[in-house]
């Protein structure tokens, strides 16, 4: 069972333990409600059949230690097959399943769908002859035909008569219980028929299995339960009768959502192509009208609203006109409930691991988020090029558990992934996006990771393998969303900067270069500087990190540096930083417009005048034009030393960074 009849195609957030709760059944018998004939019972059993799929033959993953296997249930553990739903025959070699049963083969990790009888024989299926997606069912024969009778049907029963739910209830063989068929409902779209409601239990496996009356006779296909009262629902048998052959129809509103703001669009897509097609090319042929259609229902999401969507509108001023946050941990760019576009998506904590590396973890809606700080002992080369090496750390933190026999077996590695290419996003970002098989619960691991200099920024989700698709585009258009910074030692950037491929737009503007113990020089289009130790130490565990931003530029939104910061080293409290301030708009409260006065006017603390507070002093200067001359962009340049300082020798400081930064930005 699914829990409704329609929505978004990616929104079912219980499918994965939906899918492990039937895994592994064959029929286990058959128990009768006690007002069916019994001599019915037998010709019920035979035509009704579980639909199955192949378990993988090899499993990619490596775990932390041998899977207790002994733990699980004799009949799952020595089961070659999940169970996915229940199917029965209907004549002339036909036979009717849930559509949604059928399609858990769409790019499936698993065999192809297929039948199983009560006596274990697995017949494959041939052709599809009859589908609708929005009335949830298909017609299909078998390759091989079993030996057995037909259910009869009845295409006009009554409600108020006994029904009996006939089906593989969780995975646990065929089971027939009893209830009334209590009404008719018109499905929600536009009311073009009726589902029948019937109060029979019906469980997770009964989907696509038959309601039958007291005679045995088929009078609908059951397909969902609702969620709010134990009543099901079924699909009249006479729709599927009546249905034209050799036509596959879709014709479903379907929802879509994005994760960054709350507007949705409620689109229908209609499609027709011609059947019978075997599985494969009628699993490719509903892809192909599918997938154009999530592609174009993310386009139109995403420009639905452009005046009010980051970087537009005012609900953008805010983080337009701030500062960097300077963190190493990636955050997401989301419109709040006051239309507002703010970071969320902050980290919940890190997991250490050897030689200095960590993984910090944040989330944001159904996404992880990840900052991995690569270990010392790991070669550069080999964690920016390797998808197994970057995605180690990750298991290492725990990311991926089986779930055996009530024990959490961590995942320790993934294999080769399916699929790994770069995608570049709207700022010119280069991320790494990959995709591994998570073949035990037909889904797959996507992961979109930024490379920084102390390792990568990372997105992840989930999928089931049927939306694999609708995943990866709405990830790839997550990238858009995501802020981050540029973080790392001296000798970190020297092994990133080499990758010259890895590098977003950006960096084409931005010239790094330092020679330990003698010179580090920065320069882009903007602005320039360069020190020697008489300023601050130059060595191998310097730390620099590019705060970047995104601010309006003549015109346009653009994603650069808007804060250095260096310091002598990690643990040092000795830094200096360099961060470009711009009018803000009229728009932005008086904070804003009261903090740019001071850097315009030179105004404590960007006074030049040394301030110690907490052990720390710090000096800050301006360097731009006066504030007499309308400045629109200003940079400050703060330097920072541990302890008490006088005044003379914080302004000399100050003044050997001032005398070689240099304002280039037109």
């Amino acid at each position: 069972m699914h829990d409704g009849v329609s929505g978004h195609p990616t929104g079912r957030a219980a499918w994965l333990a939906r899918l492990l709760l039937v895994v592994g059944a064959a029929f286990a018998g058959t128990a009768s409600a006690a007002s069916i004939e019994p001599q019915l019972l037998p010709g019920i059993q035979a035509a009704t059949f579980e639909v199955v799929a192949a378990k993988s033959e090899v499993d990619p993953l490596k775990y932390e230690k041998p899977l207790p296997l002994d733990l699980l249930p004799y009949q799952e553990r020595t089961d070659k097959y999940y169970s996915i739903g229940t199917a029965f025959a209907i004549g002339d070699g036909r036979y009717v399943t849930a559509a949604h049963v059928l399609l858990v083969g769409v790019n499936s990790l698993w065999g192809p769908p297929a039948l199983r009888d009560n006596g274990g024989h697995v017949y494959a299926i041939d052709k599809v002859q009859k589908f609708s997606l929005e009335r949830d069912f298909v017609v299909f024969t078998l390759a091989r035909q079993p030996n057995q009778a037909a259910l009869a049907l009845d295409t006009s029963p009554t409600p108020g008569q006994l029904v009996y739910s006939v089906g593989n209830a969780y995975g646990t063989g065929v089971v027939i219980r009893d209830g009334l068929y209590t009404s008719d409902t018109p499905e929600d779209q536009d009311g073009r028929w009726k589902w029948m409601r019937f109060s029979a239990p019906a469980s997770p496996g009964n989907s696509g299995g038959p309601l039958v009356d007291k005679d045995g006779k088929v009078i609908g296909v059951v397909l969902a339960k609702s969620p709010n009262e134990n009543l099901n629902y079924a699909l009249p048998i006479s729709i599927v009768q009546d249905a034209p052959d050799h036509v596959a129809s879709i014709d479903q509103r379907i929802g879509y959502q994005f994760d960054v703001f709350d507007s949705t669009l409620s689109n229908t897509l209609k499609a027709k192509f011609a059947l019978p097609l075997g599985l494969d090319a009628f699993f490719a042929a509903y892809q192909q009208r599918l997938n154009p259609y999530m592609d174009a229902q993310l386009r139109q999401l995403l420009a639905k609203e452009p005046d009010r969507t980051f970087p537009n509108g005012t609900g953008s001023s805010e983080l337009l006109n701030s500062v960097a946050t300077m963190g190493d941990d990636p955050r997401i760019i989301a419109r709040d409930s006051s239309g507002n576009w703010v970071l969320g998506g902050a980290s919940k904590g890190n997991v250490k691991l050897a030689s200095n590396g960590y993984v910090s973890s944040g989330l944001f809606g159904k996404n992880l988020l990840f900052h991995v700080r690569r270990g010392d002992e790991v070669p550069a080369d080999r964690f920016y090029t390797d998808a197994a090496v970057a995605v180690d750390p990750l298991l290492q933190a725990g990311l991926l558990k089986r779930n055996v026999g009530g024990q959490s077996i961590g995942v320790t590695g993934l294999g080769k992934p399916l699929s790994d290419a770069v995608h570049v996003d709207a700022w010119g970002r280069r991320w790494q996006v990959r995709e591994w098989a998570i073949p035990y619960g037909n889904a797959m691991l996507l992961l979109a990771s930024l490379p920084v200099p102390d390792g990568y920024v990372a997105v992840a989700r989930f999928s089931e393998a049927a939306q694999a698709y609708d995943q990866r585009i709405n990830l790839q258009a997550l990238t858009d969303f995501v802020y981050a910074n540029f973080d790392g030692t001296l000798a970190q950037w020297k092994q990133f900067l080499a990758h010259r491929d890895l590098l977003p737009v950006a960096f084409r503007n931005i010239r790094i270069d330092f020679d330990y113990g003698k010179r580090f020089a920065y320069a882009s289009d903007r602005m320039s500087f360069a020190y020697t130790p008489e300023l601050q130490a130059i060595q191998a565990d310097s730390v620099l990190t590019l705060g970047f931003g995104f601010f309006p530029d003549h015109g346009k939104v653009v994603w650069n540096p808007v804060k250095v910061w260096v310091s002598a080293k990690a643990t040092d409290d000795n830094y200096f930083t360099v961060v470009r301030a711009h009018a803000p708009p009229k728009d932005l409260d008086d904070d804003h417009q009261n903090e740019w006065a001071k850097i315009a006017n030179r105004q404590h603390p960007y006074d030049a005048t040394a301030r110690n507070k907490d052990d720390m002093t710090r000096i800050t200067g301006v360097i731009g034009a006066a504030a007499t001359a309308s400045p629109a962009t200003l940079y400050t340049a703060t330097v920072t030393a541990e302890g008490a300082h006088p005044q003379d020798a914080m302004q000399a400081k100050l003044a050997l960074l001032l005398k070689e930064l240099h304002l280039t930005e037109q």
